[in-house]
């Protein structure tokens, strides 16, 4: 397993024609992050291998036993999983639908949303065992592996869903395009996609710049998505954009996207690749003025 990286060209539009977000790197360790001159996406240019980044969120970042070893299960994730969980009940009607969630950590989503309130039929995908033990033993059915891994398994032959949940997951894998891909080959005709993420670009400021960016390998959270290009990533993936929620009133971006043919042309807008530079270079004054580095706002 190796940590030599590959550059990629922008994975919403393809173009190489990439700018560095040149504030970036005093909140990265140094790290570049770049803008697509095309689309205004943004990316992580250079990337290790998805085993490689997989390697550093076991055993680097949320490492179990360690100071930084992650649950869910806390006021603020579960405020958020419960706000997703309406969001899409309200977009789809979960009721006795089949509804998988990819990247389904502890099972605490499929717990609520399998819950009388919204009454689907759960089943997730996640590569940690632990996870899927704990899982299994609260009744909830997983495939443990990626999602590539599942699409391409005999689990996954007869087996089609009418919801696929992505929430807080499509940010830090190695392609984003794949990902939804694999979705795309396990959702029934018409069926749903839901894409939740933290990111909310061009938009007023949630928080210092210090804690939405980190030092971290950058490559574990490849991809930084706007109200307008996570449509734009749904759109090229096949998936026809139905609802947003309103963004500029919450800490959280959430798609939901419907499944249509291959052969779909659907339109999707661009960032400018300008604006997107500027937002980033004032949000670097705002924090730099109001909120210096700070080690106690961590965590």
């Amino acid at each position: 397993m190796t940590d030599e990286k590959q550059t990629y060209n922008c994975d919403l539009c393809g173009s190489v024609n990439a700018a560095e977000i040149s504030v970036a790197r005093a909140y990265t360790n140094d790290q570049p992050l770049h803008v697509c001159r095309d689309c205004g996406f943004v990316y992580v240019r250079d990337r290790r291998s998805p085993e490689a980044i997989a390697r550093s969120w076991s055993e680097d970042i949320f490492k179990a036993g360690s100071n930084r070893s992650y649950t869910a299960r806390i006021p603020a994730v579960k405020a958020r999983q419960t706000y997703v969980a309406e969001f899409v009940h309200d977009a789809v009607n979960l009721q006795g639908k089949s509804l998988c969630d990819i990247g389904g950590g502890e099972g605490q989503f499929l717990e609520i949303v399998r819950g009388p309130d919204f009454g689907a039929e759960v089943f997730a995908v996640e590569p940690s065992t632990s996870n899927c033990e704990a899982m299994r033993g609260n009744g909830i059915n997983c495939f443990e592996g990626s999602i590539e891994d599942f699409s391409a398994s005999s689990v996954a032959q007869n087996r089609q869903f009418d919801v696929v949940t992505i929430m807080w997951t499509l940010e830090n894998c190695n392609n984003c395009r794949t990902m939804l891909d694999a979705a795309w080959d396990i959702l029934k005709p018409g069926g749903y996609i839901c894409i939740a993420t933290g990111s909310r670009l061009l938009v007023p400021f949630k928080k210092p710049l210090n804690l939405y960016l980190s030092t971290n390998p950058i490559d574990t959270h490849c991809f930084r998505f706007s109200g307008k290009t996570l449509p734009g990533h749904l759109a090229v993936s096949h998936f026809k954009t139905t609802h947003i929620n309103r963004f500029i009133d919450t800490d959280y971006l959430v798609v939901v996207g419907q499944k249509v043919d291959k052969g779909t042309d659907i339109p999707w807008q661009r960032d400018d690749a300008d604006a997107v530079i500027d937002f980033f270079r004032r949000w670097d004054e705002e924090t730099r003025a109001h909120y210096p580095a700070d080690k106690s706002l961590e965590g």
